[in-house]
């Protein structure tokens, strides 16, 4: 018979066994590609800090800057021309490359026309358009027009990043088991995420055009049910204090919650001073942030930023 101690003991190992398989099962998942995952899965990607970008070089910095460009895609419709117009006249131009994909032809403005009525059809051939027109631009920003982007925010954020690594990131959240990035608040692709997912495409078991559940998918968690047989998950944009980066609402929105939740500190409770996207804005509130971002200056203060991002050559830029 075993004593007490002896009891004990043979419970602290069956429990060290119990432990050590649930680590093992939390690690395994079905349906990757083989060692793909363990290469890059992390679910925070966090913008350089202050400190660390001081210990970069003039030569270093000036590398990064140019490296640094970002396509934007920009999914629009006839049927909400007016975003479609102040997107175009506001934030895109932000953009080194800004290209409208509408999903059908219209006069009015200048678009690659998809002839695609269905939404995840349509974002796939975009895509795949911006792919084979991808050239030297190593990052892509997916958006619908009633996002409001502020893209320099978004080059810091990815500045130290390899785009030759699987970065697929923005307001990740999930559904069930399905992590993904909100198409609301803007998806980030890095040149390979895109180049993988433009190669599942063609495979109809994996990514089909055509949803096969009994319910339809939105557009953002079929890209991340296809992003995921390649090895590539959702990551949340966060600054160097963790805040998220991808916001979901408008900043009055945001604002008003904020003294609701935290009122003794309503700035730092709303957002991110380095924020990338805010959401679900209308036209006016689109032309405000433009003013307030990029033209309203107090005269004479200087922000000491170790970094400038430079406008694209020949844009229209505020």
């Amino acid at each position: 018979m075993l004593s007490e101690g002896g009891y004990f003991m043979k419970g602290m190992a069956m429990g060290g066994i119990f432990c050590l398989l649930l680590s093992l099962l939390g690690t395994f998942r079905p349906g990757v590609e083989s060692g793909t995952e363990s290469q890059h899965h992390h679910h925070h990607v966090q913008a350089l800090g202050k400190d660390e970008l001081k210990h970069l070089t003039d030569v270093q910095m000036q590398m990064l800057r140019n490296q640094v460009q970002v396509s934007c895609i920009i999914m629009v419709q006839p049927k909400i021309l007016v975003y479609w117009a102040t997107a175009l006249d506001t934030w895109s131009k932000h953009c080194d490359k800004a290209v409208f994909y509408s999903s059908e032809s219209t006069k009015a403005l200048e678009a690659v026309d998809l002839n695609e009525k269905d939404d995840w059809a349509r974002l796939r051939k975009a895509l795949k358009h911006a792919y084979e027109n991808a050239g030297e631009l190593r990052w892509f920003f997916v958006a619908q027009p009633t996002t409001f982007a502020i893209i320099e925010n978004l080059k810091y954020l990815v500045l130290a990043k390899d785009p030759n690594e699987p970065f697929y990131l923005g307001n990740a959240m999930k559904s069930g088991e399905l992590e993904f990035v909100s198409y609301d608040s803007g998806i980030v692709l890095s040149y390979e995420a895109l180049k993988r997912l433009v190669r599942v495409f063609q495979d109809e078991d994996k990514c089909p055009e055509k949803g096969r559940t009994l319910w339809k998918l939105s557009e953002d968690k079929q890209l991340a049910t296809c992003l995921k047989y390649t090895g590539v998950f959702a990551e949340n944009g966060e600054d160097s204090h963790g805040k998220g980066l991808f916001n979901s609402k408008s900043v009055d929105s945001l604002i008003a919650d904020s003294m609701k939740t935290n009122p003794n500190d309503v700035v730092a409770g709303c957002c991110s001073d380095v924020a990338v996207t805010f959401s679900g804005m209308t036209p006016n509130q689109m032309q405000v942030m433009m003013f307030g971002v990029y033209r309203l200056r107090p005269y004479g203060h200087d922000f000491h930023d170790l970094l400038v991002f430079n406008p694209p050559k020949g844009s229209e830029n505020d």
